[in-house]
């Protein structure tokens, strides 16, 4: 069960890895068109593109 509770520290586990795909330096955001944009591709990067949109919507708290 804990392994399943930490999937997400698995699935990234090459920090910085998007950012250098999409030669965005690593102390930057990735801009929201270009992070869309990678999300369409195929591939490794797409994956890790639509894995990052999907993340960034988990961050917000509700009060």
């Amino acid at each position: 069960m804990a392994a399943e509770k930490k999937w997400i520290a698995g699935a990234t586990k090459k920090k910085g890895a998007l950012h250098e795909a999409l030669h965005v330096p690593k102390d930057e955001k990735i801009p929201a068109a270009k992070l869309h944009a990678a999300a369409k591709k195929g591939g490794k990067v797409g994956r890790e593109a639509r894995l990052a949109e999907t993340l960034k919507g988990l961050n917000h708290k509700h009060d």
